[in-house]
């Protein structure tokens, strides 16, 4: 989109993220318009037990120094032993002697923590230079906890002079990042190891140059892999999307529906039609009753060039994959239209509308027909069209969308009361949606409009740190200790179930990697538990998402700092910076996208240098936060000018540009926001402004104690409908 526009205006900032990882524009376009919905929204939040610790742990090392001093002088209880390690770790580097201090002893009376402990005892004394009381501590540790994660800190440091501890590590600690580090240390003293390289593959898949050791594993010693090693090689290469030789190393593994699958979808997406075509085939006769060969038939209806072998295959779907039906039946009307064959295709629309109406092909079809009578201002049709849509899938991404257009065309049709009654439906049923901070506005609550927004000044409370579902009692104190990197560590060693991980497993693997900086990863695991299919998933998810915790995960707080001080310096809202921001880059300082964009704000680099000549800002750096923020928030403040403070047209102008924007204000015949919104005329921009104060919406509700109370006087209740269409 970036292309469009940019010989049009001298500066620019991209559009976010672009092609940086497959599915990203997915799950951006669920994040905010799609939602479950149950028969209570309110959220709860944790009820903690009394801590004068925990409060403390979101400052940094320097505010909360006094504090934790003083409760460290306490006498003996958990807020004393926590304070005494919070702070041992804080001393850790700058201060080892303080450090030591805190430590001695606090073993014995916190034995949730005991082995960590020893080993930052072990670790002070290194950075003292005790190096016998360091070996003796790390002996200690083994000694009384052989079997724990964390006892492979003390391995890998004893190893360094006597090598079996590093085969020791290896053989019991596979997943540990610092066997990881082992692992490729002895790769680089001798390159020839191919277990080690296996291990790297198991276990080591996401971490930067495995492409490069598994290029070499797979030339060098094809002859001596098993099916399962080609199966960890394959997915490593599935992961980091190196599809041609997935679709060699699947070949290798053993012979899964899944496995076969991955075959012909590598090779799809490896533009290898023909033998894409062949391997779907290959598993459709193998699996005949397999999920996967359902998808196969569909994407073979998508590749196969001849009209007629499509309606083939989608007639195999609706026979053989019912739940697929619906799918297949709109693909099969389209294709049928274009042989111009009208009267089949609507007779398979009208099947899809009796037999599979509850559908997403069902939904986006009834979706389709009411944009058109709407457009031609038919508003009852419209309206009748629309309706079924948030009753029969409310689960569909087009739900809550459905729902405020309801009201929206009531109001048309001079209908306020079933106008108020599908907004305050839409707020209740839906209330992350976008369409729920849209509704609420049509309700007259205090949230901010499209141009009230920027000078809204909100309280904004601090997120709460959720207890982990997953994992040992150790690894849950760290995290709620904010000792992220040692907790990251733990769990990498504890978890094994990475490709299957239960709803708690994945919720905790979100959570951490959050927690350490991975953003975009974090947030992807945690948004992606709402497509789990088992029955038992979705319960557990449908109790998930009650918790405030969860929706936090998904819109976290990171760089608060920074948010809220460039956002006072430029008098804009922090909401809506950090909405922005979670869009743009999902908080990743170091993204770039495939325009050149970089950082959290996604500054292109002729937008940087013309904003720093603006600023006179003469050495900056577009992947340090705070330089990011400087020349980003200074751009969203020029968009705003450019448009008196309309912040719907300050975001579309962030996204396409003035230029388009302006054309769009003299060329769209509507002076109605929302159906601005609509008819922007790029789909990308389109969905962007939706999803930005979608986003400004969560943060708002959901770090707003005022608005949370006030969107809770509506999900509380427990009724709600939506009005029928007048006859």
């Amino acid at each position: 989109m970036l292309e469009r526009w940019k010989n049009q205006v001298p500066l620019a900032v991209s559009v976010g993220l672009c092609a940086v990882l497959v599915g990203v524009a997915v799950l951006a376009a669920k994040s905010n318009d799609w939602l479950q919905s149950p028969q209570d929204n309110s959220l709860h939040a944790i009820d903690y037990p009394k801590s004068s610790v925990l409060p403390l742990i979101p400052l940094s090392p320097t505010a909360r120094m006094v504090q934790l001093s003083a409760i460290a002088q306490l006498p003996p209880s958990q807020d004393r032993d926590r304070a005494r390690y919070v702070l041992a770790n804080d001393y850790l580097h700058q201060q080892a002697e303080q450090a030591l201090q805190l430590l001695e002893g606090l073993d014995q009376s916190y034995p949730v923590l005991a082995a960590p402990i020893l080993s930052k005892r072990a670790q002070a004394y290194e950075i003292l230079g005790d190096t016998t009381n360091a070996q003796a501590t790390y002996q200690e540790l083994l000694k009384r906890y052989p079997s724990h994660p964390v006892a492979v800190e003390a391995l890998y440091a004893l190893g360094k002079t006597t090598p079996q501890y590093w085969l020791r590590a290896i053989a019991q600690f596979p997943s540990h990042p610092r066997t990881l580090e082992i692992a490729r240390l002895l790769l680089q003293q001798n390159p020839n190891q191919p277990q080690l390289m296996l291990l790297l593959a198991r276990h080591g898949y996401e971490q930067p140059g495995v492409v490069a050791v598994l290029n070499r594993l797979v030339s060098d010693y094809s002859e001596q892999l098993q099916p399962q090693d080609w199966q960890a090689i394959a997915i490593a290469y599935w992961e980091n999307q190196v599809y041609s030789k997935a679709a060699t190393a699947y070949r290798q593994a053993p012979r899964t529906a899944l496995n076969v699958y991955r075959i012909g979808r590598s090779l799809q997406l490896s533009n290898k039609r023909p033998e894409a075509v062949a391997a779907y085939q290959q598993l459709i006769r193998e699996f005949p009753t397999a999920s996967e060969s359902g998808t196969a038939l569909l994407n073979l209806a998508q590749i196969t060039q001849n009209d007629y072998q499509k309606l083939s295959y989608l007639d195999q779907v609706v026979k053989q994959f019912p739940q697929r039906a619906g799918e297949a039946l709109a693909q099969k009307a389209a294709i049928l239209d274009n042989l111009g064959n009208k009267t089949s295709a609507a007779q398979t629309r009208q099947l899809l509308l009796d037999k599979y109406g509850d559908s997403d092909a069902a939904v986006e079809y009834r979706w389709r027909m009411a944009l058109q009578k709407a457009a031609n201002q038919d508003y009852r049709a419209a309206w009748q069209w629309a309706h079924p849509i948030p009753t029969s899938n409310p689960n569909n991404i087009l739900a809550p969308r459905a729902g405020f257009w309801v009201g929206k065309w009531a109001q048309q049709l001079e209908r306020q009361q079933e106008a108020k009654a599908a907004f305050e439906y839409v707020l209740i049923q839906f209330p992350q949606s976008y369409y729920a901070w849209r509704s609420a506005t049509m309700l007259g609550l205090d949230v901010g409009n499209f141009n009230t927004v920027r000078q809204l000044n909100f309280e904004i409370t601090p997120p709460q740190r959720a207890v982990l579902p997953a994992g040992s009692d150790t690894l849950k104190e760290l995290y709620q200790l904010g000792q992220d990197t040692d907790a990251w560590a733990l769990w990498r060693a504890e978890f094994q179930n990475y490709h299957q991980p239960t709803v708690a497993e994945q919720f905790t693997d979100g959570l951490l990697r959050t927690a350490i900086g991975q953003h975009l990863k974090g947030i992807n695991l945690v948004s992606t538990i709402e497509d789990r299919e088992s029955p038992q998933d979705q319960t557990e998810y449908q109790a998930l998402r009650q918790e405030l915790t969860y929706w936090q995960a998904r819109y976290p707080f990171p760089f608060f700092e920074e948010i809220t001080t460039w956002s006072q310096k430029r008098q804009l809202n922090p909401f809506l910076v950090t909405a922005l921001i979670r869009q743009e880059s999902r908080f990743e300082p170091k993204i770039r996208s495939v325009a050149g964009a970089v950082g959290l704000m996604q500054v292109m680099p002729s937008t940087g240098e013309w904003i720093a000549q603006k600023i006179d800002l003469k050495e900056y750096n577009k992947e340090n936060p705070q330089d990011n923020m400087r020349l980003g928030t200074w751009y969203l403040d020029h968009t705003h000018e450019q448009y008196d403070n309309n912040s719907m047209l300050a975001i579309a102008s962030y996204n396409a540009g003035p230029g388009n924007v302006s054309r769009w204000l003299r060329t769209l015949n509507t002076r109605d926001p929302d159906e601005f919104v609509e008819a922007i005329p790029f789909e990308e921009t389109r969905g962007y402004v939706r999803q930005v104060f979608g986003n400004y919406w969560n943060y708002l509700r959901l770090y707003n104690p005022e608005v949370a109370q006030l969107v809770a006087r509506y999900t509380t209740r427990q009724t709600a409908f939506l009005p029928q269409p007048p006859q």
